[in-house]
């Protein structure tokens, strides 16, 4: 998203947009977010630039806010849609201030919160998660012996 071209009016602005206590500067798409992105959010087919493209007007308009568990470094969207994000620093980028900038890593869309009522509770959605893979995972040891 970095490397694309965006229409600022100014060249004094800062190219960087604040999230919680990051100066995020980039947004990567993983492959896994953009298919999670595809089944879960959208319905019509995307590619990652049009993503990173709805996140950072997402990011720009203030519609991405701090999930009410800190545990995992979830967002929502329009207090709708969560989000899963990593923040890494960009290594030599700093802003006008000295400050680091950050490119923002979607790791995995979860999906909407008025199609999955069981996301309001993250640790239980993945604890539940995390059962239903090790009795998948028991299920085909068994079948293999």
């Amino acid at each position: 998203m970095r490397n694309k071209g965006t229409d600022w009016p100014s060249t004094y602005e800062p190219f960087h947009i604040m999230l919680n206590d990051y100066r995020v500067a980039d947004i990567v798409i993983t492959n896994h977010a953009k298919s999670r992105y595809m089944d879960r959010i959208s319905n019509g087919a995307s590619n990652a630039e049009e993503v990173a493209a709805w996140m950072w007007q997402c990011l720009m308009q203030n519609r991405i806010k701090p999930f009410s568990s800190s545990d995992y470094n979830a967002y929502l969207i329009d207090d709708d849609s969560v989000v899963i994000a990593e923040f890494t620093e960009l290594t030599g980028e700093r802003d006008l201030s000295g400050q680091p900038l950050y490119s923002m890593i979607i790791v995995s869309f979860l999906g909407r919160i008025s199609e999955m009522p069981q996301l309001r509770d993250l640790k239980t959605y993945f604890s539940l998660l995390r059962i239903s893979h090790r009795t998948k995972l028991s299920k085909k040891k068994r079948r293999r012996k």
